[in-house]
């Protein structure tokens, strides 16, 4: 077994403090299967301010969030807690759309963007969505998905040794080799949760010689396991252009400050102001660090108007965010508990794992190749992937059990520290899905939407009817109703408040916000005069 994983085994009582948490996206529907062109629901609270219902880009696409829990069944009571709250206070005929790729969507125009209110910081959410929607189109922006946040306690990154000089230094170091171990693995998070092989037929408006039609309202690829991973659902040449590194966080945030500094011409000709209005906050290549499209990302908790690259400069990566899970069709809270246990296993697997830095021979290339080549063809029987120490190639299901039994130690450590079997019957529960393609997510929504002989819209929208009703029908503590009714009327109060405090015009508050990001050259030169 490899090294960090002998240095971690003495210190079991250290991983009963890991931490997790879910971010749920959800379009609301009307009882037709169309997009609710309502606005977000008042008993909700404010989205600019509400701790965990607010919306994503549209103000359709809700975004539930949960907070951090050390175990997963605690994860799951507060997230089902959310769903309940929020499906017993949507209108009565709208419902949850329980699939990553959207509903029967109006034209363009008509997809309202998210709103947020007339504050500053308000405004600035607003104007971001409405340069998405010049950049990207308002359909891309209301494909779903489930974002996983996962952390470990600082004295995790001393036990394991990583170099730095500092516990912030080596816990940047630690969560850099996961980023890294990811990049290589996250293919099998595709192959084995990816739930989106098909989608409405005119979700595409042009031809594509890849879709296949499923039936006359579906399309599909037959092998595939999520379009929404793939040029279907989030690609865009800009961000192509971004050579991302995993190596080192100096590196990383240098890539980000020059994303979020350098004009993009194409966006360059759009502008950022049309018939006296703003569209979008900038021309660069991102408007800021959170349009960035990566499967992963390294965090930091940011304080209201505080740039998320300073924020990492300054203080390095406090947790990481996993962003290419798909919804789960099967679950009315979109990801399953046995999801949730294989996840904390994979990546706990991936700090303890070498990790050695990706070179300038283009081993960083192969693992986007093969992530790639599962998404549009995973389930294809005879598919190779290539491994990226350049021992060639092997098939996707042996390279799959391979891993899964390089991870059993590592579920096994996690079950004796937090007494349960959860973690290994999570491992099996996977490797039977390597043994038989039927049982993954994509094969069993393909093989619905042939002996249902429904379109995807229908599917879907019959799938969502009985689990938002499965929701709305459950009971929630008296307690725990006023608390979410409390937390609606205090986010309403503070947004209030914040539109009331503002004493500085947008065009201000933005040139103020846009300037608080720091160039990393000019903050390692400093440090090294101050030195």
């Amino acid at each position: 077994m490899y090294r960090r994983f002998e240095l971690i085994k003495s210190h079991p009582e250290l991983l009963k403090r890991m931490q997790r948490g879910i971010e749920r996206e959800s379009l609301r529907i009307n009882p037709q299967g169309r997009l609710a062109l309502t606005v977000h629901p008042a008993k909700l609270g404010a989205a600019l301010t509400h701790p965990s219902i607010t919306t994503d880009y549209s103000e359709s696409l809700l975004e539930l969030v949960t907070g951090t829990h050390h175990s997963v069944p605690e994860l799951f009571a507060e997230l089902q807690r959310v769903h309940v709250f929020v499906t017993q206070n949507m209108q009565s005929d709208e419902s949850m759309w329980m699939h990553s790729m959207p509903c029967k969507l109006p034209a363009e125009p008509q997809i309202p963007i998210a709103w947020y209110g007339t504050s500053n910081s308000g405004m600035l959410k607003h104007v971001y969505r409405r340069g998405l929607a010049e950049r990207y189109g308002k359909k891309m922006q209301c494909i779903a998905g489930i974002h996983y946040n996962f952390s470990l306690p600082s004295e995790v990154w001393e036990v394991l040794n990583f170099k730095g000089a500092n516990t912030q230094e080596k816990q940047s170091t630690g969560y850099f080799a996961l980023l890294r171990n990811f990049k290589r693995y996250s293919w099998m998070l595709m192959y084995l949760f990816g739930a989106s092989p098909a989608m409405n037929r005119d979700f595409i408006e042009q031809n594509s010689d890849t879709l296949k039609e499923l039936n006359e309202l579906t399309s599909y690829m037959p092998y595939a396991t999520s379009l929404r991973m793939s040029d279907f659902g989030y690609k865009d040449e800009a961000q192509d252009s971004l050579n991302g590194s995993f190596n080192h966080l100096d590196d990383y945030v240098r890539m980000m400050y020059k994303a979020v500094t350098k004009p993009w011409p194409p966006y360059q000709a759009i502008g950022t102001h049309r018939d006296g209005e703003w569209i979008q906050l900038n021309t660069n290549i991102l408007q800021i660090e959170n349009e960035f499209y990566s499967t992963i990302r390294p965090k930091r908790t940011t304080a209201r108007g505080e740039r998320p690259n300073t924020a990492l400069l300054q203080k390095g990566v406090q947790y990481i965010e996993v962003r290419c899970l798909d919804i789960d069709p099967f679950e009315a809270t979109g990801v399953s508990p046995v999801t949730c246990y294989f996840m904390d296993t994979f990546l706990l697997w991936c700090v303890l794992k070498d990790s050695h830095n990706f070179d300038k021979h283009g081993n960083c290339n192969i693992c986007n190749q093969n992530f790639a080549k599962v998404v549009t063809e995973g389930r294809h029987p005879d598919l190779q992937l290539q491994k990226a120490d350049g021992s060639g190639a092997i098939s996707l299901q042996d390279w799959g059990l391979e891993l899964l039994q390089d991870m059993r130690p590592v579920a096994a450590l996690l079950d004796q520290a937090l007494e349960t079997n959860a973690h290994t019957e999570a491992l099996e529960q996977q490797a039977q899905k390597f043994h038989d393609v039927r049982q993954t997510p994509s094969a069993r929504f393909v093989e619905q939407l042939q002996t249902t002989e429904l379109g995807f819209n229908e599917l879907v929208l019959r799938n969502s009817l009985q689990q938002s009703q499965q929701l709305r029908l459950s009971e929630l503590d008296e307690d725990v109703q006023q608390q979410f009714i409390q937390a609606a009327k205090d986010s309403i109060d503070a947004q209030k408040q914040l539109e009331l405090n503002d004493d500085i015009s947008f065009e201000e508050y933005l040139k103020r916000f846009l300037e608080e990001l720091i160039d990393p050259d000019k903050a390692q030169n400093a440090a090294s005069d101050d030195d």
